[in-house]
């Protein structure tokens, strides 16, 4: 790089925030909460929007997913997006979206209605996701204050996930299940409020790939549609998806700024952030699904006692995620990020003992130790993550981690509830082991961090 070329570089860089980082972590932290609210809130839900709008465990299955897979998809495009277009002002389009999308969420009559209004509410989500992580990044210079910025960004996701259930149940039994929407609204005006004094970050030249971000999108819904669905339907989706696939790769191959820019998997630490991400999600949102519906369905208990049912579980999630973040800022991500997926995976092989028999408290106590290992595997994640790349491509590097980790629960869901569709003990129990496979895998991934 020659002389000429630096204030160049320095110029495309976002600026500094002279007023406060506070103010925008501030800000980035409650949109990441309220899109992550909606992964954990609806869960203790389902049974009562089954109740209300029918659909079957398929039915209930899109009602996650219609949500989860435009979140995941589109993120590919949306980081680079929130590039384009200055993080700041795409939170705010996302927020505001997302925002009205709970609205319409709410007042769905029907259970088609209300699918489609979560596939708004995940395409929004998409945009808000990076565009939050992007502002945090751009906010703190120094790597020890931005590390310690993305666990603090982390546990309001947290914390969110910890309410999630819970405020699912209160909301289902005091209200109705419209209840866990309508909550996003006041949350939502609360974000847009902050980010109004927060100062707007500067516009890069990021290109996007439509062909590429297409085929990934039909690729996806295709695949995760063949899951649900199966039989001849599956069949024909799970060709559709084949073909996307191959579609995306040669697309991909061909761009001149493709979508997931290959040379970004060169780096040991993206490729073994990325699988450890997916691997998290996997046990932690597959299990949380099934346990909602086992709590109520199999075990009977009402929407309230599920939801708290899983505060063991989540009340120390946030905790342990500014624990890791210290850890990580310390020791580096490779430790707690190790233990983490080890605690994470010992802890789904312990629950292959939970049946219909076991006690609810006992059952929610054995949920403790798989959450606590997701919980210390996710700040190091993404912290390493963040330091792989440059500051002027963290809107498509949280992209390309978040497409991930969403893509990787989306299809767990789809996957736990076939299973459990078939034989709901035993299916938990294949989910399980599935979990527990994953995250050995990418812990061994782990030992070869740098």
């Amino acid at each position: 790089m020659n002389s000429r070329q630096l204030p160049l570089d320095r110029e495309e860089l976002p600026p500094a925030r002279q007023s406060s980082p506070v103010l925008a972590l501030t800000a980035a932290l409650l949109g990441f909460a309220l899109i992550t609210l909606d992964t954990s809130v609806v869960n203790v839900a389902l049974p009562a929007v089954g109740d209300a709008l029918g659909g079957g465990m398929s039915g209930l299955q899109w009602v996650v997913d219609a949500y989860t897979l435009p979140f995941a998809a589109l993120m590919l495009s949306t980081g680079a997006f929130a590039d384009r277009a200055g993080a700041s002002r795409a939170y705010a389009l996302g927020i505001t979206v997302f925002t009205l999308a709970s609205v319409a969420c709410g007042l769905a009559p029907t259970l088609p209605a209300l699918i489609g209004a979560r596939v708004v509410q995940g395409m929004a989500a998409a945009v808000v996701l990076p565009a939050s992580l992007a502002l945090v990044r751009q906010a703190y210079g120094d790597p020890a204050r931005r590390a310690r910025a993305v666990a603090a960004w982390a546990a309001g996701g947290s914390v969110a996930v910890a309410l999630g259930p819970v405020a699912g149940g209160a909301l289902t039994t005091a209200w109705d299940w419209r209840g866990v929407f309508f909550v996003n609204v006041p949350v939502g005006a609360v974000a847009l409020a902050l980010l109004v004094r927060a100062p707007r970050s500067r516009r890069r030249p990021a290109p996007l790939d439509l062909p590429g971000q297409t085929a990934a999108v039909v690729a996806l819904t295709a695949l995760t549609f063949a899951v649900i669905e199966r039989g001849t339907t599956g069949l024909v989706a799970l060709a559709v998806a084949v073909a996307a696939v191959v579609t995306f790769v040669r697309v991909e191959a061909r761009q001149a700024h493709p979508v997931v820019p290959p040379g970004l998997f060169r780096s040991r630490n993206v490729s073994v952030a990325v699988a450890a991400g997916a691997a998290v999600s996997v046990a932690f949102y597959g299990v949380v699904f099934v346990f909602s519906l086992f709590f109520q369905q199999v075990q009977g208990r009402s929407a309230l006692q599920a939801g708290l049912l899983f505060l063991p579980m989540t009340g120390l999630i946030a905790v342990t995620n500014v624990v890791a973040g210290r850890l990580a800022g310390r020791y580096g991500a490779r430790l707690p990020m190790l233990t983490g997926q080890s605690l994470a995976a010992a802890g789904a092989l312990l629950l292959l003992c939970v049946d219909e028999s076991t006690s609810p408290a006992v059952a929610a106590v054995l949920l403790v130790p798989m959450a606590l290992g997701c919980a210390l595997t996710v700040p190091p994640l993404t912290a390493a993550m963040m330091e792989a790349v440059p500051a002027e491509r963290a809107g498509l590097a949280a992209g390309v981690l978040n497409s991930a980790r969403q893509v990787a629960g989306g299809l767990a869901i789809a996957v736990f509830g076939a299973l459990v569709s078939d034989g709901f003990t035993e299916g938990m129990r294949m989910g399980l082991g599935i979990s527990a496979g994953v995250l050995a895998v990418t812990a061994a991934a782990t030992v070869r961090l740098r």
